[in-house]
């Protein structure tokens, strides 16, 4: 009997040891780091909407751009470049008094972002503060981390030209063809000035980058057909008028050249 007993008391002995090896105790997890992965998790759904807001952006559903936006913001109220591009899709939008609410709160933010700089000087330079307009574009060219200079040499190049100061929109102009030399807008710039200036071998050279690009508008073929009557060269004069006539027959460009109206 004692011999039962004492196998019973071991048996016993053996089933508790393995409860207490075998029992995991539930893990406390640090209010900290609950925290931390809710931030995280925010700053990336903030993202996705601030992602689809760009898109929508550059769609031009300017509504729904400015929805997603709206919902970035909320998730994460200090997403900066969130501000910037509603302050886009405000000015868009002709609401200008939000638009300027935006740029100053993304550049509160985060104020050596080079983007908002470039992106708040445009919208000055549109409404009529052309000077503190080139100061910040004049800031974000000197920036050298800054990867997208043509950006802001073509915005200060456009309100130079806006402030009808021909000599420093071609200074602009000129060192933003020297980063990109097909890009369409520089070229088109230069050719204008240079033909405003009557260097139309210049404004021929500029010009002809577009044609040959095969993706041009009528306001270009219209302003090819306008430097090569001023050099004399009445076969490409008779080409180019074909090709205006061609592709967009109701155009005002097509009228003109039509009467040969090649000075208004």
């Amino acid at each position: 009997m004692r011999n039962c007993a004492r196998c019973f008391c071991l048996l016993m002995s053996v089933i508790l040891t393995a409860c207490q090896t075998t029992y995991d105790a539930p893990k406390m997890v640090s209010p900290s780091v609950d925290g931390a992965q809710a931030k995280v998790n925010d700053s990336k759904r903030a993202n996705i909407r601030l992602q689809l807001g760009i898109g929508y952006f550059q769609q031009d559903q300017l509504a729904t751009a400015l929805k997603e936006l709206n919902s970035a913001i909320s998730v994460d109220p200090s997403l900066a470049e969130a501000y910037s591009v509603r302050a886009l899709v405000y000015m868009q939008m002709q609401e200008n008094d939000l638009a300027e609410q935006d740029f100053l709160k993304a550049a509160k933010l985060s104020p050596n972002n080079p983007d908002n700089t470039n992106n708040y000087g445009w919208f000055l330079c549109q409404t009529g503060r052309d000077r503190q307009a080139m100061e910040l574009f004049d800031r974000v060219i000197k920036d050298r981390t800054y990867t997208q200079p043509v950006k802001a040499l073509n915005n200060a190049g456009l309100c130079s030209l806006k402030m009808k100061d021909y000599g420093l929109a071609e200074t602009y102009f000129s060192q933003s063809i020297r980063f990109e030399p097909t890009n369409p807008t520089t070229n088109l710039n230069l050719a204008r000035i240079n033909y405003k200036k009557s260097d139309f071998a210049r404004a021929q050279f500029y010009v002809n980058r577009l044609i040959k690009s095969d993706s041009y508008s009528a306001e270009i073929l219209w302003l090819a057909i306008k430097i090569n009557h001023k050099l004399n060269d009445q076969i490409a004069v008779t080409s180019l008028s074909v090709q205006l006539h061609r592709r967009y027959p109701d155009s005002d460009e097509d009228a003109l050249s039509s009467r040969g109206a090649f000075d208004e």
